[in-house]
């Protein structure tokens, strides 16, 4: 199981939505913290976020991510460096193929029965004007690769406005099997609760789900220095 306390399965692709009061990143640092902590591989796809950045953070789970790159167990590949827009095929985005041919050689070589393949986040990439259905179609060969190697696929997509949801979320609704929704709190900020998060089905959902958390009862998190607290609504209680 990954992430408590929603403990989902294994090999499921996973969409992670946040807001600019409520950045939703620490999940992938907890989902990369578990894997790595367990032995197994995992693959990192960052747009926005540097590899030193992502070296800070692990420390605080007791990681260090340069042993992991030249281990073997972890693959760190940063999308801007291969992408690029193509002015002469509007519809085309330069370098996709590229990314998906180095996740797929990884996944190729990785012997564990369920690595971890991160991506973070589409959303930069499409605010800089790549074209969505070129990253659509990266986004279904990339779940049709992972489900083919048992991987879980966790993708991190920002939102700016929660009642418009634009072409590319709704893809990404579409071909995923689950969706952990970290959003703010309506009555503002607060000192010590940071946000909140509810699990909803995905369109590609199993018929015997695990346990759901609807809006109305998403489980309040709070951010320390060792890492995210989870609580009920109007408790203070630790869930884990």
């Amino acid at each position: 199981m990954i992430l408590p306390p929603f403990n989902l399965p294994e090999g499921i692709i996973l969409l992670i939505t946040d807001e600019l009061g409520a950045p939703g990143k620490f999940l992938l640092h907890r989902a990369l913290a578990q894997q790595l902590k367990a032995d197994k591989t995992a693959i990192i796809l960052s747009v926005s976020e540097s590899l030193a950045r992502w070296k800070a953070l692990a420390t605080k789970s007791n990681l260090n991510l340069e042993q992991r790159l030249n281990k073997g167990s972890l693959t760190f590949i940063d999308a801007l460096n291969h992408i690029q827009p193509n002015f002469e095929s509007p519809n085309q985005a330069l370098g996709l193929d590229i990314i998906f041919e180095q996740i797929r050689s990884r996944l190729d070589q990785s012997t564990d029965e369920s690595p971890l393949v991160i991506l973070d986040d589409l959303a930069s990439l499409e605010w800089m004007g790549f074209p969505t259905i070129s990253l659509t179609r990266f986004l279904r060969a990339l779940r049709a690769l992972c489900l083919k190697k048992n991987a879980t696929l966790i993708i991190l997509q920002h939102i700016l406005n929660p009642e418009d949801p634009q072409e590319l979320l709704r893809n990404m609704l579409q071909i995923s099997t689950y969706h952990l929704e970290v959003r703010p709190l309506s009555s503002g900020r607060s000192g010590t609760v940071s946000g909140e998060v509810a699990l909803h089905l995905g369109f590609s959902a199993p018929p015997n789900p695990v346990k759901l958390i609807p809006r109305s009862a998403a489980l309040q998190y709070r951010l320390t220095d060792t890492g995210p607290e989870f609580f009920a609504k109007g408790t203070s209680e630790v869930v884990l």
